[in-house]
């Protein structure tokens, strides 16, 4: 098996040589021989996460009391979730499955962005969450003429006009770059940096830019997260009862697992991608797609154990299903 996977990497790389349009996707490096069994894992958790979020959206579409501000965020979480997993997932597993390496330059740019964006707005969406429970604890009675359908409406441009000016410009650098020798990606799925490590060309600005849009990105997200929820303890302190604070501070327990279900694994995988030059790459690779599926697998979860309206209608859909 081995020597097969040696030589069809090389023919890859030959392949890849002939045609500058075409690159190939290693999946994880070294471990090509167990791609089958890494795929049941991989298979599991998408399937998790294709039924949890979906299950979610359509409890918030059809439940009239759950069409409030919180709820809506976590529509947009969920559906969030959804793009990202599909984005890498299906590639993923044909690479697993049937050996199905090739993607075309421009499909592996478009890759590169949605993955990128999708999880940009995730962050977003997750400051968004922080600000709707800092209203609804600090302020509940103004908490329904604050958070109106044109303010959740106006944060979700604000995201979207974000994520644009940092993710077009990193597919027209690399779209100017030379590819020279190998077509051969290290990864999964179309990584920015294991693109960059391919190109022939200056790449200094790629890295700098690949730095201070994750630093942009995380710091300032983690910054008004942190401010929010300094505030919430305060008045969450200040209450009578710890029965009271308990209570209040019950109502953020699904948000704060969210935020590190998310920011967990960026912060593991951008420390080990950065400065872990002795980690092996397939340990790399494995926990950027890790990153990729363990939020979408695991936020549903949360929210359907942590949220009572969303598991009351769960297990009446699951019993009408029964009957």
């Amino acid at each position: 098996m081995p020597q097969q996977d040696n030589l069809s990497a090389s023919n890859t790389s030959n392949s890849a040589s002939s045609d500058p349009s075409v690159f190939f996707l290693s999946g994880i490096p070294g471990l090509e021989a167990m791609h089958l069994w890494i795929s049941i894992p991989f298979a599991s958790m998408f399937t998790v996460a294709l039924v949890g979020n979906c299950t979610l959206l359509y409890v918030i579409k059809t439940e009239r009391s759950l069409h409030q501000p919180m709820f809506y965020f976590l529509a947009m979480l969920a559906f969030i979730d959804l793009v990202l997993s599909t984005t890498t997932m299906p590639k993923t597993l044909s690479i697993f499955w049937f050996n199905s390496r090739e993607i075309s330059f421009t499909a592996c740019l478009v890759q590169m962005f949605f993955v990128y964006s999708f999880s940009m707005m995730e962050s977003s969406v997750l400051v968004a969450m922080a600000f709707d429970r800092y209203v609804a604890i600090c302020n509940p009675l103004r908490y329904t003429t604050i958070l109106t359908n044109s303010v959740i409406a106006k944060v979700g441009l604000v995201a979207l006009a974000r994520l644009l000016l940092i993710m077009v410009p990193p597919p027209f650098l690399l779209s100017r770059l030379p590819f020279c020798q190998s077509h051969v990606i290290s990864h999964c799925y179309c990584d920015h940096m294991a693109l960059v490590k391919l190109a022939c060309g200056n790449t200094r600005f790629n890295n700098i830019f690949g730095i201070f849009a994750t630093l942009f990105v995380v710091g300032l997200d983690l910054t008004f997260i942190i401010l929010s929820y300094v505030k919430i303890l305060r008045i969450v302190l200040s209450l009578a009862s710890k029965e009271e604070q308990l209570k209040a501070f019950s109502t953020c327990v699904s948000h704060l697992c969210a935020i590190l279900i998310l920011y967990t694994p960026v912060l593991l995988t951008t420390l080990v991608h950065r400065f872990g030059h002795q980690v092996a790459p397939h340990t790399h690779v494995l926990m950027a797609n890790f990153y990729l599926l363990f939020p979408p697998m695991m936020n549903p979860i949360v929210y359907g154990v942590k949220t009572q309206q969303i598991r009351k209608k769960v297990s009446l859909l699951l019993r009408w299903k029964k009957l």
